[in-house]
């Protein structure tokens, strides 16, 4: 997966010694213009790292804390080195490489490789393989090839590598035109689905995170191969700093980490249909605003918050309070009349009673997990258990531990919930057959509808009525 070290060094010193050659007029002139902004990485105790805010790779979650894939790669190497850590965001790709090159920060997070930016700067390990892909509004026709786009314009955002693959691909396509906007791919790619541009060429997770909220984009094609992600050094970075990094992906690729992290971010982000995604978006316009109240009060009742309780209703009943399966689970959140007794509902199809009584429920399945299972792990082994019973998600974890597997990752557990319906597995376990395959969906899907919640819906402030946005009783023990 990983370049060897020769990629990873090769003409480090000759680049060195010619940049200061000529940013230092030969050495004849003081090199102060030169003198870095950050500390030497063997100097300091904070390690600063440039990066994009964006979904990909460093964002404000819902709980105002940090995420993103890179926030959590830069954070667990600056826990690996005993350092601190420190993010400096900018709006562009286009902008990174210049704060990089004035050594605004000891690397840049989340840069695609290119041919272009590896004459300028040293590239780390490759930790992702992102698509290069041509992304259409699905109102209008679908285009076969490049040359089908012969009198509309692509655009790409300023500062991606996407002009260099565009610029091959001009050889067998001489009419191919596009433009770089002042704008993240993101807000292109809003932009392609409101109908304002023609079309857009972006990185494949891009894509596939907006499509969870646009269900008219879709890809029309590939363009060209698939692109490493990598962290980003300045030729003058340190021989140590460059063996740290590559030790560090070293050990999260053999301990699983990175494999976690990369599930975390994008193992679920294709599990919906674009169908799946316009029922919730038209629902949460005319069925959400009648249940809204429940759910805020649900989160003042469980402390989870409102808008996951709802995309796990919107996953079970699809907010119908009348909803009635052939097992004879009910409502809302679909209750078992097991669930709904020690839950003391009296009205499986009261709306308030089930939601109230779901939020209950799913807060005690996380309770009850062993609390060395961190989130938001904690939270999809949850919902695994809503769907199976906390009994049958522990035979995955057992099985998973059989395996060489970790009980305590969601990513893991994937793979082991399906086998609890084959007997050859199930035969060995306490509690016997189950659909596991069932729970990993029903988890999947509920991480993307909270997701889309989460963008269209405002969190909820305790005891203060809050307007959505527009477009834009005790405890019981089991």
């Amino acid at each position: 997966m990983f370049p060897n070290s020769s990629y990873l060094f090769s003409m480090r010193s000759l680049s060195r010694f010619l940049i200061a050659i000529f940013g230092c007029g030969a050495l004849l002139t003081s090199c102060d213009s030169f003198e870095r902004s950050v500390l030497p990485f063997d100097k300091t105790d904070e390690l600063v790292v440039i990066t994009v805010n964006s979904p990909d790779t460093y964002y404000e979650n819902a709980e105002g804390g940090y995420a993103g894939l890179d926030y959590d790669l830069a954070t667990e190497f600056a826990k690996d080195l005993g350092m601190k850590v420190r993010f400096k965001t900018v709006p562009r790709l286009d902008k990174v490489w210049s704060l990089l090159e004035r050594h605004k920060g000891h690397f840049a997070a989340g840069m695609n490789i290119s041919a272009k930016h590896s004459r300028h700067a040293e590239f780390g390990p490759i930790y992702q393989l992102v698509q290069p892909q041509l992304a259409y509004n699905t109102d209008y026709s679908k285009p076969k090839n490049l040359h089908q786009l012969s009198g509309r314009t692509i655009r790409i955002a300023k500062g991606v590598t996407h002009a260099e693959q565009l610029n091959k691909a001009k050889h067998d396509a001489p009419e191919l035109k596009w433009k770089e906007m002042d704008l993240t791919p993101d807000e292109l790619l809003a932009r392609l689905a409101e109908g304002k541009v023609d079309y857009v060429v972006a990185d494949s997770t891009q894509i596939n995170l907006a499509k969870n909220f646009y269900p008219n984009l879709n890809v029309a094609f590939n363009l060209g191969d698939s692109v490493g992600r990598a962290w980003a050094f300045s030729p003058f970075a340190e021989q140590a700093l460059l063996e740290a990094t590559q030790k560090f992906f070293t050990r999260i690729q053999q301990d699983g980490t990175l494999t976690r992290l990369l599930d975390r971010y994008y193992g679920h982000i294709e599990r919906l249909h674009h169908t799946d995604v316009n029922g919730i978006l038209a629902k949460r316009r005319t069925v959400l605003p009648e249940l809204r109240e429940h759910f805020h009060e649900a989160e003042e009742l469980s402390g989870i918050d409102w808008r996951l309780i709802a995309a796990l209703a919107y996953q079970e009943s699809h907010w119908d309070p009348l909803a009635t399966s052939p097992s004879n689970v009910r409502g809302v959140m679909m209750l078992t009349e097991i669930t709904a007794d020690r839950m003391k509902v009296t009205d499986r199809l009261d709306a308030r009673q089930s939601i109230l009584a779901g939020a209950r429920y799913f807060a005690l399945l996380k309770d009850k997990l062993p609390t060395r299972i961190k989130e938001p792990d904690r939270t999809w082994m949850a919902l695994a258990a809503y769907n199976q019973g906390p009994s049958h998600l522990e035979d995955a974890r057992i099985l998973a531990q059989r395996m060489g597997l970790s009980p305590d990752a969601w990513v893991d557990l994937k793979r082991t919930l399906p086998l609890l319906s084959q007997s050859e597995h199930f035969r060995d376990l306490k509690h016997g057959f189950a659909r596991g395959g069932q729970a990993v969906v029903l988890a999947e899907s509920v991480r993307i509808y909270y997701e889309i919640l989460q963008k269209y819906e405002p969190p909820y402030s305790w005891g203060f009525p809050i307007v959505a946005r527009k477009e834009d009783d005790a405890w019981q023990e089991f």
